[in-house]
């Protein structure tokens, strides 16, 4: 039997009430969509000046737009306190009076496994430590000394010309230490002549301290050494004709290979490169 519908009538069994949604029409008039104007694309021979001004390592981005707004920054011997404004790397760009060098200075240290060339051109096709490190950063990276095929530990690459120029200087003597194994085991009468000065080539060589390892065969020593003359461990033991089978650079500078594996890389942290900053 049929129901009432809504209206006081019947409709028939078994059939519900229909459903409309009511449609939304609208104007009939196109929609416009907001026109903006086409971005500008960038010089690419341009920088923003606070990260020029940042990356001559003067102070932070954040810290350069305030010394800009202040007219601390001057572009061509002008004052500009406009943010955001480009400058070229060709532009002569000052802080305080003084000239800035807009590429950023980076620090890169290497585990070096053997095998590797330090080299920056092998006529001899060997592999080079170069190679090693080609994702760290696209700016050209050297070694800061150099080190034997064969030999592995720390290797210390970088842009900063100033300081490479400062580790290198020898009156600097920056604490080296190296893990070596001998041909043979080493006398106690040859662990005292390098303790009390060996002379190398005319000259003296003094050492911080030298010592067996703990647990090792006699073969096995570490030595300290505070000068930055060229190879001049393994000349240490030429002179007392031993020959290095295996030779380590466990510590540099007062970095080390703490959390390091052989043949990979890490970035300095900005408390290591303060510490290198501090050399004279």
């Amino acid at each position: 039997m049929g129901k009432p519908d809504s209206k006081g009538g019947k409709r028939p069994a078994g059939k519900k009430p229909s459903t409309f949604k009511k449609k939304s029409y609208g104007t009939g008039k196109p929609k416009t969509q907001k026109q903006t104007a086409p971005k500008q694309p960038s010089d690419p021979n341009s920088i923003r000046l606070n990260k020029y001004v940042a990356n001559s390592g003067v102070c932070s981005r954040r810290d350069a737009d305030i010394y800009i707004a202040a007219g601390n920054v001057t572009v061509n011997g002008k004052p500009i306190t406009e943010m955001g404004y480009r400058v070229r790397l060709t532009d002569e760009v000052k802080f305080d009076g003084r000239l800035l060098n807009p590429i950023k200075k980076e620090y890169v240290l290497l585990n070096k496994p053997k095998d590797f060339s330090t080299t920056v051109r092998d006529e001899k096709g060997r592999r080079n430590v170069s190679g090693l490190i080609s994702s760290a950063s696209k700016a050209k990276l050297l070694p800061v000394d150099k080190m034997d095929k064969n030999a592995t530990g720390l290797l210390l690459f970088t842009n900063d010309g100033d300081l490479t120029k400062r580790l290198k200087s020898p009156i600097n003597g920056l604490r080296k230490i190296y893990h070596l194994v001998l041909d043979r085991d080493l006398r106690s009468v040859d662990l005292k002549r390098i303790k009390e000065g060996l002379q190398v080539d005319d000259k003296v060589v003094r050492i911080q301290d030298i010592s067996f390892i703990d647990g090792a065969p006699k073969r096995e020593v570490g030595i300290e050494v505070y000068s930055s003359r060229n190879r001049i461990v393994e000349r240490i033991f030429e002179e007392l004709e031993y020959k290095i089978e295996r030779i380590d650079r466990v510590a540099y500078a007062g970095l080390t290979k703490k959390d390091l594996p052989r043949g990979h890389w890490r970035y300095l942290t900005e408390q290591e490169i303060i510490n290198l900053a501090m050399i004279k």
